[in-house]
C-alpha cells in the first residue's frame, strides 16, 4: 500500500490522520449524552442542570426585546466590541455588587456564557501536560475543556465545608515534586456543581493564602452565588483578592441560558489577553443578546425575579431531600443551601454508570458520578438535579429511582453470598425531613 493510501483514514472518517493531536482529548459529555433520553416526556430527568425558565414571566423579556429593537435595532444587529457592550458591563458591576464584588467596567469581559470564559482561560494558560487543580468532584464542562487542551486535571479532596486546605497543600507538593507545571486552581466554591457544598467562610482566606504562597492563579466559577435558600453564602474569593483571582459569572442561572451571556473579571494583564483570545475565536459576543439582557437589568425588578427563582429552587430542593429520606434512606446525600444539585452516595457495590440503563428503563435519569472525575472514578456517586422538574415530578422520579436501587441491591444480595446487604448499608449523613429555611 502506498504512503498516500495509508493516510486516507478509515471507513468511519477518511480525515482521521489529518486531525491535530489535541482532538484526542475531545469526548462526549455524559451530561449532554443524557439530554436526548431525558427530553422524552415520559422520563423524569434529574440529570441536566436546566434552569426553571418557566418561572420567568415572558413579558419581561418580550418588553426588553421590543424596546431594544425600537430604540437600538441597528446596533443590536451589528458586530460589537470584543470586550462586550459597555452598558451591559456596567450592569454586570451592579449584579456582582450584590455579592460584594467591586470592580471597574474595564475589568469585565463579556463572553458567550461562562463556558466560553473557561475555554478562554484554558487557551491562555494551558500547554500540553500542564496541571489544573480542581475539586473532587468537579464541573464536567470544565474537565472537558482542560482535557481538550491536553492538560491534566488533578482532583483535590472536599468535604461538607468544600475544598480541604490540607488536601490542596498535599496536591501542590506532590505535583511540584513530580516536576509538573500547575497553572491554576479551578473552583466552584459556592453551591458547588455537582456536590452542592459551599466553601466555608473560614476556609476561603486559607485557600487564597495557599495559592498565593505557591504562586497559583485561582479561577473562581460562580454561576449560583445569588441562588441561596436561606442566609447569603460567604463572599466570593474575588472580594478577598483581586490580583490572584479570575472571576467567572453567568446569566444562564439567574435569567435564562438561551441568551448565552456570561463574563469574566480578571487582573489587567490577563483581561487584555482574554479580549484578544475572544476576538480571535468569535470576533465579538452577540450584541443582540447583550443589549436585551442589559435592557432587562435596566428596567425589570431583577432582584425580585432572582428571589422568585430562589423560592422555586428551594421548594424543589426540599421535595428532593424529603423524597430521598422517605424512599432511599440507605443512601447518603448533601443538602445544598442553594444552587441546583444534590450529590448522592450509593451503598458499596453499586455502580451509578452501569445502573443508568436500568434507570432509563424505569423512566428516570440522573448523571453518573464518573462524569465529574477526570480519571473516570466516582462510580459510587450520582448527581441529582432538582432545578427543572416540578416538585411532584421530583417525587415521582425519586420513587422510580428507589425501584432501580432496590433492584440492584437485591441482585447484589443474591449473588454476593454475604448475607443481607441491608445490614451493611451506610448510615445517612443528614437529618430528615429537610430543615425549615423560611
Amino acid at each position: 500500500m502506498s504512503g498516500q493510501q495509508q493516510t486516507r483514514g478509515n471507513n468511519l472518517d477518511p480525515w482521521f490522520p489529518s486531525y491535530a493531536e489535541r482532538t484526542s482529548g475531545l469526548s462526549a459529555s455524559e451530561v449532554r449524552a443524557l439530554f436526548a433520553v431525558a427530553s422524552r416526556p415520559e422520563v423524569v430527568s434529574l440529570a441536566g442542570g436546566m434552569p426553571n425558565v418557566s418561572a420567568l414571566p415572558e413579558n419581561l423579556i418580550r418588553s426588553a426585546f421590543d424596546r431594544v429593537m425600537t430604540t437600538n435595532g441597528p446596533t443590536a444587529l451589528q458586530y460589537g466590541s470584543g470586550q462586550g457592550v459597555p452598558a451591559l458591563r456596567e450592569n454586570i458591576l451592579r449584579v456582582m455588587g450584590e455579592e460584594g464584588i467591586s470592580a471597574s467596567v474595564d475589568d469585565v469581559v463579556t463572553t458567550t456564557g461562562s463556558q466560553q470564559a473557561i475555554d478562554l482561560v484554558a487557551k491562555l494558560f494551558l500547554d500540553p501536560g500542564d496541571v489544573v487543580l480542581a475539586e473532587a468532584p468537579s464541573y464536567v464542562g470544565a474537565i472537558g475543556v482542560f482535557r481538550s487542551y491536553q492538560a491534566r486535571t488533578v482532583h483535590v479532596g472536599t468535604d461538607d465545608e468544600g475544598l480541604v486546605p490540607e488536601a490542596l497543600r498535599a496536591a501542590i507538593a506532590a505535583e511540584r515534586a513530580a516536576g509538573s507545571a500547575i497553572k491554576f486552581l479551578y473552583t466552584v466554591p459556592t453551591f458547588h456543581n455537582p456536590a452542592g457544598v459551599t466553601l466555608s467562610a473560614a476556609r476561603r482566606p486559607e485557600i487564597l493564602d495557599i495559592c498565593q504562597s505557591a504562586g497559583i492563579l485561582i479561577v473562581e466559577d460562580n454561576p449560583y452565588g445569588l441562588l441561596y435558600f436561606g442566609a447569603p453564602p460567604p463572599p466570593p474569593l474575588r472580594t478577598l483578592d483581586a490580583a490572584g483571582v479570575v472571576y467567572l459569572g453567568s446569566f444562564s442561572k439567574t435569567l435564562a441560558p438561551g441568551f448565552r451571556v456570561g463574563w469574566a473579571v480578571a487582573p489587567h494583564a490577563i483581561r487584555e489577553k482574554l479580549v484578544l483570545a475572544a476576538e480571535s475565536a468569535i470576533l465579538s459576543p452577540s450584541s443582540f443578546a447583550q443589549l436585551i439582557v442589559s435592557e432587562y437589568l435596566d428596567t425589570a425588578d431583577w432582584r425580585s425575579q432572582i428571589g422568585t427563582f430562589r423560592n422555586s429552587y428551594r421548594e424543589r430542593r426540599d421535595a428532593m431531600i424529603g423524597a430521598l429520606a422517605e424512599h432511599l434512606p440507605e443512601l447518603s446525600w448533601t443538602v445544598p443551601d442553594g444552587g441546583f444539585y444534590v450529590w448522592v452516595g450509593l451503598p458499596p457495590g453499586l455502580d451509578s454508570k452501569q445502573m443508568l440503563p436500568r434507570a432509563v428503563t424505569e423512566l428516570v435519569a440522573y448523571t453518573p458520578g464518573t462524569a465529574f472525575f477526570a480519571d473516570g472514578t466516582g462510580r459510587n456517586f450520582m448527581r441529582l438535579s432538582f432545578c427543572h422538574p416540578t416538585p411532584e415530578s421530583i417525587r415521582v422520579g425519586i420513587r422510580r429511582l428507589a425501584t432501580v436501587v432496590g433492584g440492584e441491591l437485591d441482585l447484589l444480595d443474591t449473588f454476593s453470598g454475604t448475607g443481607p446487604l441491608a445490614s451493611r448499608r451506610p448510615r445517612r449523613r443528614v437529618d430528615s425531613p429537610p430543615p425549615d429555611l423560611d
